[in-house]
């Protein structure tokens, strides 16, 4: 089982959490930090511009892991990211924002910091958070690393190896909060049987245009739309209005997309959009309303219908005011 996998198995991340966040300076924009209940973990974030005032929080003279982030120039949709870990967290930051002829790193816009509260993070567990964090990126690829090298796995003692990798879950429950989605797990589809489905899962829909020869199918899945394997797109962008044109050309560097034949690509792989826009978007070559170009299977009713239907369905207050007009 791969890791990602298995440390979704482990950790249920979608049991309740308190998680608590405190705005160290009173802005959204500014540092904060994110604790969970009964964790001994503690993540800082903040932009770079505020690095003096990081540099002077108690949590970067500790031994931990950190996350470099910064846009991909050659990716709008995508970012980079540098994984790193250390004794000293600030003085490597202090070194990392020196210029790239001093040994800094220039793309980075952002920062964040894991340390514990307890301090009894070592050297040997921020190595093992570091390697695992690394893996973990690389399966999830919702971000281009930056790293030269993915260091090895260092030797830990049993019960060490079950605190860390319960660590590492809560990390990955905790980032996403903040806004950082590389350690997110994609969504994976279950068996499309009556026995598997669940309320996390929608309906299947199917998107054709017949003139282009293009049939595409997909669902919505934890609140991403997934476009399936071997739905077919058209052979480029073909609009003048570049809103989804870098993600187009991103899927196909990327290999999600296949070389044109007959006139078509298609999706290689699954693959999970942020909504229905983006995914018609994409099978379309243009920008398209996704909520009224998706099709339940099997039936005519759209996915703005199907989404008012479920609202309808689970509050009976709005079925109320819609029958009455209110």
């Amino acid at each position: 089982m791969q890791l990602v996998d298995s440390l979704l198995v482990a950790s249920g991340l979608f049991r309740h959490r308190t998680l608590r966040l405190f705005l160290v300076d009173g802005s959204p924009s500014g540092l904060i930090t994110a604790e969970i209940m009964n964790w001994s973990g503690h993540v800082l974030t903040g932009p770079r511009s505020k690095l003096q005032d990081l540099l002077k929080r108690t949590e970067v003279r500790r031994t931990g892991v950190y996350f470099l982030v910064g846009p991909d120039p050659d990716a709008p949709s995508r970012v980079l990211l540098y994984v790193g870990e250390t004794d000293e967290i600030g003085q490597r930051l202090v070194q990392h924002n020196k210029p790239e002829d001093k040994g800094g790193k220039d793309f980075w816009e952002k920062v964040c910091v894991v340390s514990s509260k307890d301090q009894n993070l070592t050297k040997a567990h921020v190595r093992y958070l570091e390697s695992a964090l690394i893996r973990a990126v690389r399966e999830i690829s919702r971000a281009k690393l930056i790293n030269g090298t993915e260091p090895p796995t260092p030797l830990l003692p049993e019960s060490d190896i079950a605190d860390m990798d319960y660590f590492l879950e809560q990390i990955r429950v905790v980032l996403p909060v903040l806004g950082f989605e590389f350690l997110r797990s994609r969504p994976s589809l279950p068996p499309r049987d009556e026995e598997h489905l669940s309320s996390a899962v929608s309906p299947m829909f199917f998107m054709d245009i017949k003139r282009h020869r293009l049939h595409a199918e997909g669902c919505e899945v934890d609140g991403e739309f997934v476009v399936l394997s071997g739905s077919k797109t058209r052979p480029e962008w073909a609009s003048t209005y570049a809103s989804y044109k870098s993600l187009y050309d991103q899927l196909v560097d990327d290999g999600v997309l296949s070389s044109v034949e007959n006139g078509t690509r298609q999706f290689l792989s699954d693959y999970a959009f942020s909504s229905p826009s983006a995914a018609a978007a994409i099978v379309s070559g243009r920008p398209a309303n996704g909520r009224t170009s998706w099709v339940v299977s099997g039936g005519g009713q759209t996915y703005a219908d199907w989404q008012e239907q479920q609202i309808a369905e689970s509050n009976p207050v709005v079925t109320s005011d819609l029958a009455t007009g209110v």
